[in-house]
Parts: structure tokens; C-alpha cells; sequence
């Protein structure tokens, strides 16, 4: 896996002009004949359209057949929500996965996501409580499954051996978001090799639940920075903030917010805050978040970790319990318009 790829051009339109066919050899009374026939149908599709009929490409967009899902839009477990699925597991091999952390939890207890859950990096350093046949594990959201559908959950080896038995490969379970999870510590950040004050890209680590929103400024007074998550979970300000020391205020998507000062221009270091999220040690200034950053989101992404292959899924789901109300969310991927006529 890689932090990020170099962004490609957009393909070019591929074909040129059509060619024209010369007129057949013919009597010159035909071709009159024929030229009032096609005079005759341009003058009748102008009239049908100043009598107000639709043009073609002007038709409503045809719905989704019976029996078809609609599109899933892009976001992270949250809430109390119960969701079903199924599990198989992988190794990372002690990487931290495409959210980038420096190593696997101790505990080797975590997860990878499909893309729909991943959600381009906004499910990094939540929870989920995933229940199997055995019972129940806690894990940590680090990386990415590219080939997972929504539902399937790709579990470190230890983890799935806590509700199953490996043996048998895949699973049917349940899981779904925790909130507010027990913290390790104060926040961590560590500010990615190649930063300097004209270019700054931070980790934030040791938040609990998934973020909503990281702002940077420089020292602890002037404006705040609107950072831009990238789907490789670290967030940048791509014209930098300044030499530092730097102020980072985090919001998490439960509306949790805190601000840690101090923070060093030290790339490729650790550096551990004196604030926690949520719970002691907070710093004032909770609340709802601030508005999202309007920074378009990157079109470069890591490159997919290796994964092995995997058996085919089983057929029964698991039962569940019943869900709780899902906590409000703001949306990670906007709707795209509808195609129109050109004038």
C-alpha cells in the first residue's frame, strides 16, 4: 500500500470526423423527389417541436428495475445500528493498513472494510463490535478491502478466531458501530515525511469514533485551516500553515470536539497531545462540529494491499438484535446531476 498515487488524465475523446458519401448517379427528377421528401421531414420535426414535443435526449432518466438495489452511497458504520453480513479474515502482516497507521494495534484485533463502509478513509480509527458464532470482538477500522462488498468484513486472523473457527473460512455475523469506545490515551499526530510550511499533511489517531472534520492553524491564535481528508487518512492543507507549532482542532462525527496545541513540524514522528477526545482530559469547546471543509476530495488513491483469495460466501446470515436509531451523519458523497440536452 501507498499513501497516494499520482493522479492520471482524463482519457481523450477518441475518433474524428464522419466522412461523407458522395450522391449515387441518378436522373435528376429522382433526386428532386428526394429532396422535397427530406425538405418535408425537416419541416415536420420543427413544427413537432414548436407544438411542444419532447426532444429524446430531454426523456426522464429510466428507474430502477424491480427486484435491482439503488446505489449505496459511501459511508462509515455509525450509530447503533445491527447490520448483517458475513466475515472472512486476512493477515496485514503488522501494517497498518491503507489508514495508514505506523503499525497493527497490539492487540491485533482489527478490521478491513469494503469501499462503500471505507468510505475513502472517513471509517478510519472507529469501532465495531462484529458477532459470530462464538461471540463477540471488538476491532479497529485500518484498512481496506477493494473487493468487499457492503456487509463483507475482512477481520485479522485473531479476530475472526474469537467468533469462529477458522476453519470454516467465512461466516454470517452481525456488527455495528460503537460509540464512544474506551480511549488508549490522549490524541495522537504524526505530520507526514515530506511536510514543511508550504505543504502539511497530519495523522490523527486515538479519536474513537471516525472524524468529521480536522482544522489546523498556525500558533494558537489567527484563522483556522479547513484540512482535506484523503482516502489514505491523512489530512492536508496543500498550500501548508505555516513553520509551527501548530494547533489542531478534531471533530468527531458524534460532535465531539477538542483542540491540542504544540504540535512540532516533525515528519515522520509520533507526537502524543495532552488531550483526549471524549471523557477526562478533554479540552473545552465541545459541541456540534463546524461545516466541512468544501475541498474536493482527491481523485488519487493508495494502492490496494494484496489480499489472498477467498472461499465463497455462506448462504444463511446470522440473527440479530434489534438496532438502535442511527446517530445523524453528514453525507460523504454528493448525488451527480442528471445529463441535460446541449443547446
Amino acid at each position: 500500500m501507498t499513501d497516494a498515487s499520482a493522479p492520471t488524465d482524463a482519457p481523450q475523446p477518441a475518433g474524428g470526423p464522419g466522412r461523407r458519401r458522395a450522391p449515387r448517379p441518378g436522373r435528376s427528377r429522382w433526386l428532386a423527389a428526394g429532396g422535397v421528401a427530406v425538405l418535408a421531414g425537416v419541416l415536420g420535426l420543427t413544427l413537432a417541436l414548436r407544438a411542444g414535443a419532447t426532444p429524446a435526449c430531454a426523456a426522464p432518466p429510466a428507474a430502477v428495475p424491480l427486484g435491482v438495489a439503488a446505489p449505496v452511497a459511501a459511508a462509515p458504520p455509525v450509530g447503533g445500528t445491527v447490520h448483517k453480513g458475513k466475515a472472512t479474515f486476512y493477515d496485514s502482516k503488522g501494517a497498518g493498513g491503507n489508514c495508514s497507521y505506523p503499525s497493527a494495534p497490539a492487540n491485533r484485533l482489527y478490521v478491513a472494510l469494503g469501499p462503500t463502509e471505507y468510505a475513502a478513509g472517513a471509517a478510519c480509527g472507529g469501532h465495531l463490535d462484529v458477532t459470530g458464532p462464538k461471540g463477540t470482538v471488538r476491532v479497529l477500522v485500518m484498512d481496506q478491502c477493494p473487493e468487499c462488498a457492503p456487509g463483507h468484513l475482512d477481520l485479522s486472523r485473531e479476530a475472526f478466531a474469537r467468533i469462529a473457527d477458522p476453519v470454516q473460512g467465512i461466516v454470517s455475523v452481525s456488527y455495528r458501530a460503537v460509540v464512544d469506545p474506551p480511549l488508549p490515551g490522549p490524541l495522537t499526530f504524526r505530520i507526514k515525511e515530506g511536510a514543511s510550511r508550504y505543504w502539511f499533511a497530519v495523522l490523527v489517531a486515538d479519536h474513537g469514533n471516525p472524524l468529521r472534520a480536522v482544522e489546523v492553524r498556525q500558533g494558537d491564535s489567527g484563522g483556522w485551516r479547513a484540512a482535506a481528508r484523503q482516502d489514505y487518512n491523512y489530512w492536508l492543507v496543500e498550500s501548508g500553515v505555516g513553520p509551527g507549532p501548530y494547533s489542531i482542532r478534531v471533530t468527531d462525527v458524534y460532535g465531539h470536539r477538542v483542540t491540542a496545541g504544540g504540535i512540532r513540524l516533525t515528519p515522520g514522528q509520533v507526537q502524543r497531545g495532552t488531550v483526549r477526545m471524549y471523557g477526562g482530559g478533554a479540552s473545552a469547546g465541545g459541541g456540534r462540529p463546524a461545516a466541512r471543509s468544501a475541498s474536493p476530495r482527491p481523485s488519487a488513491s493508495p494502492t490496494p494491499r494484496a489480499t489472498s483469495p477467498r472461499p465463497s460466501p455462506s448462504a444463511a446470515p446470522a440473527s440479530s438484535s434489534p438496532s438502535a436509531p442511527d446517530a445523524p451523519v453528514v453525507p460523504l458523497a454528493a448525488e451527480a446531476p442528471a445529463a441535460g440536452c446541449r443547446n
